[in-house]
Order: C-alpha cells, then sequence, then structure tokens
C-alpha cells in the first residue's frame, strides 16, 4: 500500500491559524488595528495573496473586520454574546454582589496560576500597574487608581497563561472596568480605608511575585471577600439613609396637625 503524501499545511491558513491565537492570547485585544496589507506581509514574511486570503478567513470567523478603507481591525465583537445581556445585572444592586462572587472565584484561580506559570515579562508588566497604582492612591487619584487596578488584574488574567480565563474576562472588560470604577468611588466617597485596598493588593502582588500560589490564591480571594463586605456594608447604610429621608419626605405631603381636618364620612346608603 503506498505511503500517503504529506502535505504541508496551506500558507494561508498558517497565517489564519498564527494570528487567531495571538488574538485568542489576548494579544491583539478587540479594537486594535493591525498593520498596512504590505507592512504585515513583510512582518510574517508571506506573499501578499497569502496574507490577503488568511486575513478574509479570519474575518469569515468573525475574528477581524475592516473599515471603508480596508484597514483590518481586531473585532469588537469578539465575547459581545455573553457581555451584553450581563450588562443588565448592574441595574440591581444584587446584580454587582453576584459579580464580585464571580470574581472571587476567577480571581483566585487566576492568582494561583499566575504564581506558578507568570514568565518574566508578566511579572514586569504586572509590577508596573502595581506601582501605578502606589503611585495613584499616593496622589489621592480616584480615576488613577480605579484605571490601575483594573490594569493590575487584567495583567494577572494574562500571567495565568490559560486562554479561557482571559477570553472571559476580556469580553468582560467593560463591566469588570466599571465595577472597579464604582466600587473605588464608593469608598472614597464614604472614606473608607484606602490603605487596606492597596495593602490586600500587595499580598497578591507579593505573592506572585515569589512564586507561591497557595498564598496568591488567598489573598486574592481575601481580597475579594473584604471588597464584597465593604461594599455591602455601603449599601445598607445607604439603603437607610434613603428610608430616613423617605420618612422625612412624607411630611412635606401632610397638612399641619392644626389645620388637618377629618375625613369625610362615608355618604349613608
Amino acid at each position: 500500500m503506498p505511503l500517503t503524501s504529506i502535505r504541508p499545511a496551506k500558507l494561508a491558513d498558517a497565517v489564519a491559524d498564527h494570528i487567531q491565537e495571538l488574538i485568542l492570547e489576548g494579544a491583539l485585544p478587540p479594537g486594535e488595528r493591525l498593520l498596512p496589507e504590505r507592512e504585515l506581509a513583510v512582518k510574517l514574511d508571506v506573499s501578499r495573496p497569502s496574507l490577503r486570503e488568511g486575513l478574509e478567513k479570519l474575518i469569515e470567523r468573525g475574528l477581524l473586520e475592516t473599515d471603508a478603507n480596508g484597514a483590518c481591525y481586531i473585532s469588537k465583537s469578539i465575547g459581545k454574546s455573553l457581555r451584553d445581556p450581563l450588562l443588565l445585572l448592574f441595574d440591581n444592586p444584587q446584580g454587582r454582589f453576584d459579580c464580585m462572587e464571580f470574581r472571587a472565584a476567577v480571581e483566585a484561580e487566576a492568582a494561583r496560576l499566575a504564581a506558578q506559570r507568570a514568565s518574566s515579562v508578566d511579572r514586569a508588566t504586572i509590577e508596573r500597574h502595581f506601582r501605578a497604582m502606589e503611585a495613584a492612591h499616593e496622589a489621592g487619584d480616584v480615576a488613577a487608581i480605579a484605571g490601575a487596578d483594573g490594569d493590575f488584574h487584567f495583567a494577572i488574567y494574562a500571567a495565568s497563561h490559560n486562554v479561557m480565563v482571559l477570553q472571559v474576562m476580556r469580553s468582560l472588560e467593560d463591566i469588570l472596568r466599571s465595577h472597579v470604577h464604582l466600587n473605588r468611588q464608593n469608598l472614597f466617597e464614604h472614606r473608607r480605608a484606602p490603605e487596606a485596598q492597596l495593602a490586600e493588593h500587595r499580598a497578591v502582588f507579593d505573592a506572585i511575585m515569589a512564586g507561591d500560589p497557595d498564598e496568591a490564591e488567598r489573598a486574592a480571594r481575601q481580597h475579594m471577600v473584604s471588597t464584597m463586605r465593604t461594599q455591602r456594608e455601603i449599601h445598607e447604610e445607604e439603603q437607610r439613609l434613603m428610608s430616613a429621608t423617605r420618612r422625612l419626605a412624607r411630611h412635606e405631603l401632610l397638612a399641619p396637625a392644626k389645620g388637618r381636618e377629618r375625613a369625610p364620612k362615608a355618604a349613608a346608603r
């Protein structure tokens, strides 16, 4: 029986698979623009026809999209079917607490994996974002704190080297960053100890840098549990204040006691 000839993979397929892998790993995030076709072909060392065919395959898969000028972008629709319905969660407080419970599970595992798998490049990225968070705390800049906080957590997801974790969290990035900003704003407005939040992040950072998966998992989980507890306390305080305000407001709808008349009796039948 003659041997089946072994044919190399089609070059366009290799191009598509390579770019797809970069997208799935998060190296090419949604919304980013690829190099012009001529430059990209040189970078990948392929002919322009092979490159064009590979890009068309990715467009068909929904991973790339083009504009009116033919420029290629990483599709912003990646994760849209998962993300958009979840935006409705933020219409009520319980949905926001559900989000924190979800994050507690993911953050703990991501930190464990990052402590085990982070490369020197990953560690440098995590440290850069943590130092930015420290500087923002020093300046008391809430927006900068929230931005650095989000960057720190996304660096940990990337350092976990788990494509599922990274892509699920990347698809929810707008939600998560909004959630982080809301949490930070609440803490600032209610004067809740910001140094405690920084200390919790430092514990996660130190454990990952030390390559201690058990401590990284514990610190990440403790950070989220502490955040949930504090946010619940703030929510309950706000609910009590709203209730008290409503009780005060009802008096504005009533006539003064002396001028108040009895309600008319119902007419006899």
